[in-house]
């Protein structure tokens, strides 16, 4: 009597919790159930359409066009003929223990792709022959198209998204797409919409059954959204081709928005390269880091540089701004500016005008060195230490933007440097002062600006005082957007009574002084020439490269549609390339075209390559970029 209830008890204990056990599976847990990390479980995806990208003007930049992969759910493979499907997807059968391995290692349990992108003979072929292959295959997928050969820094690209974000992140799985750079990167979760999911119940021999819980679980897709860019795609294929040949960044930008017209680096590359079964091949020679041309380097926003004589303007309005000096104040040049007593303690200047006094309209036409070698002394040399001379001047300097990010809405960019006292500081044991640094004053020594930031410079004289953060979307899902950092000024910390003498001389600078040769008629262009001195060192030795070619300028001069920096490397002078490819596209964003008297203009900048002059420098820039590895 007491074996048998003692039997009964113990079989009543393990009956009460396997019914204990499977409430907690089934019903407390049941809600949390995650069918995708369960092999009884088939889940089909259904991908969106990513949205469609344009420009400010409606012209289509980025479209979709379908793709078909190979999939493989490694756990369903058993008893395939490998030989037979590995000549269905024309693969050699080492090529395909690799894939399946790298399947495996992903997660047996999960689909991967196999193969990315078939032609669609292909899939049509392979599509009627798959069914004998269990766990392969074929899943329609959205990839890009660019119907013009513009614009790839902007747009950017999509690509793989690595293992383990696929592992890690529920938005993704492996093998799917993502935004690698541009808009494409920036705005991912807008433009990827999301993918619906229809989920199936299977048996022991992965055979679908019916819809797991009567379909309850299944979502529908959804599109991405579309963008409107800021970017006028004309202007930005006519700034690609008058850079043809040559390297360096254009920007271009809406003074009174922020709005960036055209972003342009050159040399660049078709964006269509990055798409289809040739994208791994293409993506090896564009991303290849000693190929000189670097084509995927973005310097418009990347490449930071010196930025030469339109620098002077920031200390002619940082000299105004502190009492330094006024409108009216003069400095005599002797063809250049001593600052020490060695022989080699001169900056040499080339404004033409010899023992005479300059004021600051002149100054600024001519680029005298003396005049604001004389102005940047006069500002650091205002307080006792020059370091808090020079921390008053960096305020001044970064509120344009100068030394910064900017904040605009791209994955890429540099800060460029401004430096402040602790800066010098720190570099120098003994006390230092104005002569010490001073190439500041003509926008050499240790400052560096990228193009996007000189454009935002130039837009905020244009502005007289404030500027727009820079941005490249317009629109999002056809309405404007509404961020406050895009939105809203920047006011700069210059009075805006001093800009006036300076856009004067910034006008002058087209009618008598280093861009006169590149007026356009009806337009009052203001502007500034600069020539940035390149150096490199080579065994411990500054050595000399040609220079770079600088214009910054805006149009009109009443009222702003356009401000712009030109930046071409080892272009030699301002007014040489930098000014005439400047004036072509203020000439062709404002006017629409290029007047007769200047096609001979636009077709020596259309025709001009500087690729000569890359080619025997090019040893100087490898022995460099190997010594930096």
């Amino acid at each position: 009597m007491q074996k048998s209830f003692l039997l009964y008890f113990l079989i009543s204990i393990v009956g009460i919790f396997f019914i204990g056990r499977l409430f907690q599976l089934q019903i407390v847990k049941g809600v949390e159930f995650d069918p995708v990390h369960n092999a009884a479980v088939k889940i089909d995806y259904d991908y969106p359409e990513r949205g469609y990208v344009y420009d400010r003007n409606g012209r289509l930049l980025v479209a979709n066009q379908l793709s078909y992969d190979v999939m493989v759910q490694p756990n369903q493979v058993k008893n395939i003929d490998t030989l037979e499907l590995c000549k269905l997807l024309k693969i050699e059968k080492e090529d395909f223990i690799t894939r399946f391995k790298k399947a495996e290692n992903y997660a047996t349990y999960l689909p991967s792709v196999f193969l990315k992108q078939l032609a669609k003979d292909d899939f049509a072929f392979l599509q009627e022959k798959l069914h004998k292959f269990n766990g392969f295959y074929i899943q329609k997928r959205v990839i890009r198209d660019y119907p013009m050969n513009a614009a790839a820094n902007v747009l950017g690209y999509i690509g793989e998204v690595n293992e383990e974000k696929a592992r890690t992140n529920n938005d993704y799985e492996q093998g799917e797409l993502e935004g690698k750079e541009g808009v494409e990167r920036e705005y991912e979760e807008i433009l990827r919409g999301r993918k619906g999911k229809k989920y199936y119940n299977r048996n022991r021999f992965n055979k679908v059954t019916g819809s797991y819980k009567n379909g309850q679980m299944d979502t529908l897709p959804e599109s991405g959204k579309d963008l409107t860019l800021t970017i006028d795609i004309e202007l930005q294929m006519y700034a690609q081709q008058l850079m043809n040949g040559k390297r360096g960044g254009i920007v271009a930008i809406e003074p009174s928005t922020g709005e960036i017209l055209a972003l342009v680096t050159s040399p660049s590359y078709d964006p269509n390269m990055l798409v289809g079964r040739d994208r791994s091949k293409n993506s090896l020679i564009l991303m290849d880091p000693k190929n000189p041309e670097k084509p995927t380097y973005d310097r418009a926003l990347l490449a930071a540089y010196p930025p030469g004589s339109p620098f002077k303007m920031m200390n002619a309005l940082v000299g105004l701004q502190e009492n330094a000096i006024n409108t009216e104040t003069s400095f005599r040049c002797y063809g250049g500016y001593r600052y020490g007593g060695k022989a080699t303690d001169f900056m040499r200047c080339h404004c033409g005008i010899y023992d005479s006094p300059i004021a600051l309209k002149t100054a600024i036409a001519k680029s005298c060195n003396s005049y604001f070698s004389n102005t940047y002394r006069k500002i650091i040399e205002k307080k006792r230490k020059a370091s808090e001379s020079l921390d008053i001047w960096n305020k001044h300097v970064t509120s344009f933007g100068l030394g910064s990010y900017l904040g605009y809405d791209l994955p890429s960019g540099s800060p460029g440097l401004i430096p402040d006292g602790a800066y010098y500081d720190s570099r120098y044991k003994y006390r230092w002062s104005a002569s010490t640094t001073i190439s500041n004053a003509i926008g050499q020594g240790e400052i560096l600006t990228t193009p996007i930031q000189l454009a935002n410079f130039t837009a905020a004289i244009a502005n007289k005082g404030y500027f727009y953060t820079p941005h490249i979307v317009k629109k999002i899902a056809r309405k404007p957007i509404n961020n406050p950092n895009y939105t809203i000024k920047k006011q700069t910390t210059i009075r805006s009574e001093y800009f006036e003498p300076v856009i004067e001389a910034m006008h002058e600078v087209f009618k008598t002084g280093t861009g006169r040769w590149s007026q356009v008629k009806g337009i009052e262009i203001c502007g500034k020439t600069g020539t940035s001195e390149n150096f490199i060192r080579i065994n411990g030795y500054k050595q000399q490269l040609p220079d770079h070619s600088i214009l910054v300028a805006f149009a009109p001069k009443e009222n702003p549609k356009i401000a712009l920096a030109v930046f071409v490397e080892n272009g030699g002078y301002g007014s040489t390339i930098a000014a005439p490819i400047t004036s072509l596209m203020i000439e062709k964003y404002l006017n629409g075209y290029i007047s007769e008297e200047n096609k001979l203009r636009e077709t020596n900048m259309l025709n001009l390559s500087l690729q000569d002059i890359y080619n025997y420098y090019k040893p100087k820039y490898r022995e460099v970029a190997s010594r930096k590895e």
